[in-house]
């Protein structure tokens, strides 16, 4: 099965990438969110990111013209009925996730592919309440979606090998490098990236170094492109948060409990670039 028209679940940072991304590769968008100004809002950063493209000389004017023309902006789940692939982009919430894609369910065909783009919860989980369970499966986007390179594609136990083949033909479609991944909690990169993250947050807590050299360090002493702490702030506090409980609470192991610090800036509301304040400030 190939796939010509997409569905994206969510015009927030992570649901307007993977939109951007299918639309510049020739697929057509429809883009849903909750509120004609949440909509609005992810068209609006789609059309600031492919200004950014045109100046790095990456992308024209005619394509980002086109681009746009590819996206529709939606309201309603009605629009999904008719696409071959639809992708939930929503918030880090189980409960969340598992409301918008029984919605999703009851509008797409049979043959309509489902995926979702969580960081950390069980495809498995996902998929078993789906009423074609085989037609289900990860579809794991890094941020910024326009600029990563990888999509990790997790498999539940029930998805069918023709839903894994056709999105790591997506995936390389749009100009990603796909990994196949089993389903567990984290998955591959996020199992080994949280735990760094919250790590680098008890450091702090523990008053070991400032976040300004904490950053450095791992810069360059580990020739990370970004610190943890600055990372943090980028993925949003709260979301490193609900990916490590997520963690805490399936593996049962006391590495992976979330440090206190990074609960009391999530209780503050510092949740990182998106509030303007984290474990650093930002203009907003």
């Amino acid at each position: 099965m190939k796939i010509q028209s997409v569905g994206v679940i969510g015009a927030g940072t992570m649901g307007n990438g993977i939109a951007q991304v299918c639309a510049v590769a020739g697929l057509d968008v429809v883009m849903v969110d909750i509120n004609e100004a949440a909509v609005q809002r992810g068209l609006d950063q789609i059309s600031k990111s492919l200004d950014r493209l045109i100046k790095k000389e990456t992308l024209t004017t005619d394509e980002k013209a086109a681009a746009l023309k590819r996206i529709k902006g939606s309201t309603s789940y009605a629009d999904l009925k008719g696409l071959g692939f639809v992708i939930e982009a929503a918030t880090e919430n189980q409960a969340v996730k598992e409301k918008i894609l029984h919605q999703v369910d009851e509008i797409v065909s049979k043959d309509t592919i489902i995926a979702t783009n969580t960081s950390s919860l069980s495809i498995t989980k996902l998929a078993a309440l789906d009423s074609n369970p085989a037609r289900f499966i990860g579809m794991h986007f890094f941020n910024p979606p326009p600029l990563m390179a990888l999509v990790e594609v997790i498999r539940g136990l029930q998805t069918s090998d023709a839903t894994h083949a056709a999105i790591i033909d997506m995936a390389k479609r749009v100009g990603k490098e796909p990994i196949t991944v089993k389903n567990s909690p984290g998955f591959v990169v996020n199992r080994i990236l949280l735990p760094m993250i919250n790590e680098a947050f008890f450091v702090l807590s523990e008053g070991l170094a400032s976040p300004e050299d904490i950053d450095a360090g791992m810069k360059l002493g580990c020739n990370q492109p970004i610190g943890p702490l600055a990372l943090a702030d980028l993925i949003g506090l709260d979301t490193c948060l609900a990916v490590m409980e997520v963690y805490f609470e399936n593996f049962s192991d006391s590495k992976y409990r979330p440090c206190p610090l990074l609960r009391e800036m999530v209780a503050a509301g510092y949740l990182g670039r998106k509030t303007g304040r984290g474990v650093y400030t930002y203009d907003k």
